[in-house]
């Protein structure tokens, strides 16, 4: 199994500018440098853009990623709240087996968050 390190920023640019603006083909970059078309290619996606586009664009990205998270994880727990909001207001080994219940639906972790019980205690 080989460990290849990532090719530095600079490199990829540099690449990527010896066929955006100077005119070379792909393949004879590819060949010349030694990476493969595809890799050549997913790089023009991202360094023909200038800088501050590229930035903010990936910042849009992490942004999404996050909420993306954010609405799985509050969707979850409301699922669990709609599912388990009579056992909240019952004694805690009730509240345990409700997790132990629904243990193959949701996260046990969150589940024990949510009807305000230690995991340890599952």
């Amino acid at each position: 199994m080989t460990n290849k390190q990532p090719y530095p920023e600079e490199f990829k640019i540099e690449a990527v500018k010896q066929i955006t603006q100077r005119g070379h083909r792909a393949a004879d970059v590819s060949a010349r440098i030694g990476v493969s078309q595809h890799s050549l290619y997913k790089w023009i996606k991202v360094y023909a853009m200038p800088a501050h586009e590229r930035q903010a664009q990936t910042s849009h990205t992490e942004e999404v990623r996050r909420l993306k998270a954010e609405l799985k994880r509050v969707t979850e727990e409301s699922d669990i709240l709609k599912k388990g909001r009579r056992v909240l207001c019952q004694a805690v080994r009730v509240r345990y087996a409700f997790v132990m219940q629904h243990e193959q639906e949701y996260s046990v972790r969150r589940m024990c968050k949510v009807m305000q019980v230690h995991p340890s205690g599952y």
